[in-house]
C-alpha cells in the first residue's frame, strides 16, 4: 500500500529537476537542537509519537510521505523535521498535541523546485544533490528563497536500491 503524497501541479519538467505548484497542507512540525542525523531522527520519533496517538484524543493518524527535513549547510544547528498530515484532515479535527515540542500548522510551499535521488538520505549525500540542484537552477536562471530541504519518502527499513529522496526549495518568479 503506498502512501499518500502532497498534491502538486507540475509547472515544467527539466533533465534532472521539477518545477512543482504544491497545495496548501497541514504539517506536523518539530525543530531539534543538534546535528543532521541526530535531529531528523529525534524529530522523527516525536512527530511519530503524536501521529500514533500521543495526542488530546489519543488518535492515531494515518502516516503519510514524506518526511521533510531542513538540508544540512553551514553553521545550521537547529533542524525542523515535519509530516504531512493526511488530506482528510483539517485544522478544526486534528487532536492537540501532548508536547509543546510538536506544532501543528498550515504550509503553503507554492513553487519549488525538486531533485530526486535514491539511496539514503545521509548528510553528505544530501548536500551533494542540494549542490547539483542549486548549480542546476542557476544554469537555467531561477532563482530560489529559503533554505533547501530534504524530502525522505520511504519507511527505515527499505532498501537502499529501492528508496526515493529528494531536494527542494522554493522558488522566486
Amino acid at each position: 500500500m503506498a502512501l499518500e503524497t502532497p498534491e502538486y501541479e507540475l509547472i515544467s519538467k527539466h533533465d534532472s529537476f521539477e518545477i512543482r505548484r504544491y497545495s496548501e497542507m497541514i504539517i506536523a512540525t518539530t525543530s531539534v537542537k543538534a546535528d543532521y542525523k541526530s535531529s531528523t531522527s529525534s524529530g522523527f520519533r516525536r512527530i511519530a509519537s503524536y501521529i500514533f496517538g500521543g495526542n488530546d484524543k489519543e488518535m492515531k493518524i494515518a502516516m503519510t510521505a514524506p518526511v521533510i527535513s531542513d538540508c544540512p549547510s553551514e553553521g545550521l544547528d537547529t533542524y525542523n523535521v515535519s509530516f504531512v498530515m493526511p488530506r482528510e484532515h483539517s485544522m478544526k479535527d486534528l487532536p492537540k498535541t501532548n508536547t509543546s515540542q510538536v506544532s501543528i500548522k498550515n504550509e503553503a510551499l507554492g513553487e519549488v523546485a525538486a531533485l530526486t535521488f535514491g539511496g539514503w538520505a545521509t548528510e553528505s549525500r544530501s548536500v551533494n544533490f542540494q549542490k547539483k540542484l542549486a548549480k542546476l537552477l542557476k544554469l537555467n536562471n531561477i532563482n530560489t528563497q529559503g533554505g533547501f530541504m530534504v524530502a525522505q519518502f520511504n519507511a527505515p527499513y527499505v532498501l537502499p536500491m529501492f528508496r526515493k529522496n529528494e531536494i527542494m526549495v522554493r522558488i522566486k518568479r
